[in-house]
């Protein structure tokens, strides 16, 4: 009854996947793995009787896999997820479904075709556990009508290869499902506010930036995305309602804060985490948990691939606020009856 579970991508993300799935996850196993660098496919799969290829589509055929979790870089994942449909395997795919809408839309109209649901797409905060609370919050409508949410999502630092466009569709990216899940809406506009950039950012990087979202139900989100900020990583979300506010992220559970006496004057201090496996560790073991039982029971749950397309949609108008300056509508096509 072990799920065999082919990991595409043996990166930072694909080889936690690897260890998750390997040494927590119940109800399931390693089947093979496929990375275009063998030695790092190799190494994620050390210790564990698996296939290891270099090319995803071996992997998808090896013996025993009945599942996918796609980790590689968006570009790749619409040759992967199709190969997936092609052979009927449900998959977890992390975000982004796919870079581009066009190219989300072609996967929600495959899954269409299928006449059934076989992706879930990698929002992990959907799984954590303040997250959610404060959705449970706001559905049970104690604090009336949700007005604003603003958001912080700071890093200690950017990798070499991270862009400013990468500031929208690969961290704020977050966000914009955050949005959608915890408020039940759909985002109608985008604008970019560009400060002047921080001397610790690389030259052709413009961070930090804040990025404002409209919803439909009349709701507006402000995100500060700032991935070089220097001392850790950082998720924050506030509610604010018509009767309250709720705040998550402060640090009081994910966090230690200590209290104690230095040089005779007494100190407050504490841990951020460091990036955002550490963060977001638990959520990332209860959202492959989830998808894994889910499987065995022949359903899907969770965030889906028409949630990926609307993602990539808005992350397209958030680019070209950035580009232009302007507030750009987003612009969704009509939601199929599959994913109602």
């Amino acid at each position: 009854m072990s799920l065999g579970i082919a990991v595409i991508g043996t990166g930072k993300m694909g080889a936690d996947h690897v260890r998750r799935i390997h040494r927590t996850t119940s109800g399931a196993h390693v089947a093979a793995v496929a990375d275009p660098d063998e030695a790092r496919a190799k190494e994620a799969a050390a210790g564990i009787d698996c296939a290891v290829h270099t090319d995803p589509a071996a992997a998808l055929s090896a013996p025993g896999v009945d599942a996918v979790l796609v980790a590689s870089p968006g570009p790749a994942h619409e040759a992967t997820l199709l190969a997936a449909f092609d052979r009927g395997l449900p998959v977890l795919c992390e975000k982004p479904l796919t870079p581009d809408a066009a190219g989300a839309a072609r996967i929600v109209a495959a899954e269409q075709r299928l006449g059934r649901r076989l992706v879930q797409v990698g929002f992990m905060r959907r799984y954590d556990s303040e997250y959610v609370r404060l959705k449970a919050l706001l559905d049970g409508g104690s604090l009336g009508r949700p007005l604003m949410l603003h958001c912080r999502h700071r890093n200690a630092s950017s990798p070499s290869f991270f862009t400013t466009e990468m500031l929208v569709n690969d961290s704020v990216v977050h966000e914009v499902d955050a949005t959608r899940w915890l408020l039940g809406q759909e985002i109608t506009a985008v604008t970019v506010l560009r400060p002047a950039p921080s001397s610790y950012a690389p030259p052709a990087l413009a961070d930090p930036q804040l990025v404002l979202f409209e919803t439909d139900g009349g709701a507006v989100v402000d995100v500060e995305i700032f991935v070089n900020c220097g001392f850790g990583y950082q998720v924050r979300c506030e509610a604010v309602c018509e009767r309250g506010s709720a705040e998550i992220g402060t640090g009081q559970e994910h966090a230690l804060t200590v209290q104690s006496a230095v040089d005779g004057r007494g100190r407050r201090g504490g841990e951020i985490p460091p990036d955002y496996v550490v963060r977001f560790a638990d959520a990332y073991d209860r959202q492959v948990q989830a998808w894994v039982d889910a499987t065995h029971e022949g359903r899907v749950e969770g965030p889906g691939a028409w949630d990926g397309y609307a993602a990539a949609a808005v992350s397209e108008a958030g680019v070209r606020a950035q580009r232009t300056g302007e507030r750009v509508p987003v612009l969704l096509r009509e939601r199929p009856a599959l994913y109602a």
